[in-house]
């Protein structure tokens, strides 16, 4: 198994670099490439879904993104220390019929020494939005460095 860099123990600047490259990695919607993120017995808790292992983690990232049309995503580090980080998220997508949305929710992610994340706990609400209301406009993809984070934008 090949380490994830940045490696624990988390300084805050690399939190902050570990939260950027998961964004990134989540806005490319490539659940086969997210996935080698985390271990291989990797336990997530996701709205209702509990899968365990990188095997579920990507059939559910499968189907987020089946559903989650146009998905854009922004994180925030809230909180690290050594092996855990906390983040706050916002992300806009659509589903099939054209309302947007507007998901906000927090992660609490635990990380093994060679930087794979071992726990991802989530916790997300949905509020309808017009499209006249969203915030995220770059293309899809990697947000680009000089896109507003989440508190410049006031979320």
């Amino acid at each position: 198994m090949s380490a994830r860099p940045p490696l624990p123990p988390f300084t805050r600047e690399t939190a902050i670099q570990k939260i950027r490259l998961a964004e990134d990695a989540w806005n490319t919607r490539d659940p086969a490439r997210v996935v080698l993120a985390y271990s291989p017995d990797t336990r997530w808790r996701n709205r209702v879904e509990f899968p365990v292992g990188r095997a579920q983690a990507q059939a559910l990232l499968e189907r987020k993104w089946a559903r989650e049309l146009d998905y854009r995503l922004i994180k925030e580090l809230w909180a690290f220390d050594s092996h855990r980080i906390a983040v706050r998220f916002v992300y806009e997508w659509h589903d099939d019929a054209g309302q947007w949305y507007r998901s906000h929710g927090n992660e609490n992610w635990a990380f093994d020494d060679d930087g794979l994340m071992v726990r991802r706990h989530a916790s997300i609400n949905d509020q309808p939005i017009a499209e006249a209301e969203r915030k995220f406009h770059w293309p899809l993809g990697r947000r680009p460095d000089e896109h507003p984070g989440l508190s410049e934008l006031g979320l």
